[in-house]
């Protein structure tokens, strides 16, 4: 069977759900594959390429069927959500996405929901266009982290181990650390995710208040404009 591209990616990410980001060469992946170095790099030059088709077809699905009786911030929301889990779905998928640069279908549609949900809105092109940006990177570094703390079966926690921390804060002198321990260690991620994305939309909402309504701008006098005196008659 003639091999093809989107085989060479979806092999990809079951050995990445197998042996995790660090482990993944473009050797093993040939190993994988059962073929020659030559027949891989027809179909990917490298492995950046690789990790460009492998963050593009991660996103598959993504951006479709988003609920259109939600209003323009809850759709971003909602976007922002299936983001992280498309993100965690895969072994070290946040590490895979981040720096990745892709303009393919799947990858643009994400953005395409964000900044027309934003827009919907009432946000302006600028503000919807980095309140994207903004909520991109938050899934991706709250992924990042989430997946750093996950250890494998049989692999020694090391320094994601929560009791470290508890120790090094408990012993040193930094009491608003301890006093926030409680919530510092919490291991319920969703809701410490949808904090954070709740901020990032309630910091858009409150740019969308303050901005001067149309009408406002139009009628309002210019900025440092004096007043004509009335002309006298006679």
């Amino acid at each position: 069977m003639r091999l093809r591209r989107e085989q060479v990616v979806a092999t990809a990410l079951r050995l990445l759900n197998d042996v995790g980001l660090d482990a993944l060469t473009m050797r093993r992946l040939g190993q994988e594959l059962e073929v020659q170095a030559a027949t891989l790099y027809w179909h990917i030059k490298n492995k950046e390429e690789l990790l460009d088709a492998m963050a593009e077809a991660m996103l598959a699905g993504c951006a479709e069927s988003v609920p259109v009786a939600l209003s323009g911030m809850e759709r971003a929301a909602d976007m922002g959500e299936r983001l992280r889990r498309a993100l965690l779905a895969h072994r070290d998928g946040a590490r895979v996405f981040a720096g990745t640069y892709v303009a393919q279908d799947n990858t643009l549609r994400v953005s395409e929901v964000l900044i027309g949900a934003l827009s919907d809105a009432g946000l302006s092109p600028r503000a919807a266009a980095w309140g994207c940006w903004s909520i991109v990177y938050y899934v991706i570094g709250f992924a990042l982290e989430e997946q750093a703390l996950v250890v494998r079966p049989g692999a020694d926690r090391g320094k994601a181990d929560p009791a470290l921390f508890r120790e090094a804060v408990e012993r040193g002198a930094y009491p608003h650390l301890a006093a926030a321990l409680p919530h510092l260690l919490s291991a319920d991620t969703d809701a410490r995710f949808r904090y954070g994305l709740e901020l990032i939309l309630k910091g858009l909402e409150a740019e969308l208040e303050a901005a001067p309504r149309p009408s406002e701008s139009r009628s309002s006098p210019r900025a440092g404009a004096k007043k004509r005196a009335p002309r006298r008659s006679g």
